[in-house]
């Protein structure tokens, strides 16, 4: 199951929406076949093994890292392969939430007479695929705020200077991230300041869906992300009787109109509604600080990407804004929390805990 799980991760720019999954193969102590899901609407992992095994898949033991699928999607279902090939056992991580499976993969193997057993390494799986798992369970996106900030918690200086916080590695690591989520969204102060392109072009992967959160539709018609249709399309959410932009109809550029909160401003949740409606099983925020902020206040975040610069700004422009929060016990939790070096810089990556509850 180790090597399904690194098998899996091979997928992990390509596949969204799918989840990553790694498929392995044994008969007689030795492996006969493997595979991993290389691309959302290609085969599955346990098909690519299935092939690479051929006649030797016949009496052998399928270690998969998630349950596999019983129904007719961009693929035909697995288990009707695995139970042709002559399978005699399947050992699977975890159960997948998918309404469309969720039990029955397992229900048809045993009643076609293959033994089943699950809960190796599940853990691992389910933190792997912590974006799946959840869209697939509640219907609702993925949501990690990325911030790049000094030792201080600033993210610019006063006069709105950022670049570049972070060093070179990072900036691989942030389009990394990039290309794992489905969509990436920002503020119009973010698309004024920086002019920002939002594709991935320091590793290999997927450009994103670009989303600006814009209220009344003031985005510069020169801006990157309304002149790069080629590039992944952009969705502008702004304020229902916001006037009609001038750069409405650009191709591959949608606007949404909601109605607005009590500021006059774009409601984060009913974004993410629209945003889950539409598909979108992850999303990553990269800011600027009032949107970080809007995020947090609607206990809507389910991870954090901090990377700390080895710097001091002293005034500038923070991170985070003012939460409201009055005493220690009401602050934002984060757990569990890892770090590790890249490069000059500090990377934190943690759960975001609302009460000790995760979104």
């Amino acid at each position: 199951m180790w090597r399904a799980l690194l098998l899996a991760r091979r997928g992990r720019v390509w596949v969204a929406p799918n989840p990553m999954v790694g498929a392995v193969i044994v008969k007689d102590g030795e492996i006969v076949g493997e595979g991993y899901h290389r691309r959302f609407g290609g085969p599955h992992a346990e098909i690519h093994a299935l092939r690479k095994a051929g006649e030797r898949a016949k009496g052998s033991t399928l270690y998969v890292t998630l349950e596999p699928c019983s129904h007719y999607g961009k693929t035909p279902p697995c288990v009707d392969a695995i139970r042709a090939a002559g399978v005699k056992k399947v050992v699977a991580s975890i159960q997948d939430p998918n309404p469309q499976v969720n039990g029955e993969g397992f229900r048809i193997l045993r009643e076609a007479g293959i033994e089943v057993q699950t809960g190796v390494l599940e853990d691992e799986v389910r933190e792997l695929n912590q974006q799946y798992l959840k869209k697939a369970a509640t219907g609702w996106s993925w949501v990690t705020l990325k911030i790049a900030q000094s030792l201080d918690g600033r993210i610019a200086s006063s006069t709105g200077d950022s670049r570049w916080i972070s060093g070179p590695k990072s900036l691989r690591y942030a389009h990394l991230l990039r290309a794992i989520h489905e969509a990436v969204l920002v503020g119009s102060g973010t698309v004024h300041a920086d002019d920002p392109l939002l594709n991935v072009r320091h590793v290999r992967g997927h450009n994103p869906v670009r989303v600006v959160l814009d209220s009344h539709f003031g985005i510069p018609s020169t801006c990157k992300l309304l002149n790069s249709p080629e590039t992944a399309p952009t969705w502008v959410f702004g304020v229902k009787d916001a006037p009609e932009p001038d750069w409405a109809g650009r191709q591959n550029v949608e606007i949404f109109r909601c109605e607005p909160d009590e500021k006059g401003r774009v409601p984060v949740k009913t974004v993410l509604q629209l945003l889950s409606k539409l598909g979108v099983g992850s999303l990553m925020v990269e800011g600027g600080s009032r949107i970080w902020t809007s995020f947090l206040e609607a206990k809507v975040v389910d991870k954090l990407e901090v990377i700390v610069a080895p710097m001091i700004i002293g005034r500038g422009i923070d991170a985070i804004d003012d939460l409201e929060v009055m005493q220690l016990s009401d602050a934002i939790r984060l757990e569990p929390v890892s770090w590790r070096r890249i490069g000059q810089d500090l990377h934190i990556a943690a759960r975001v805990s609302y009460n000790g509850e995760h979104p």
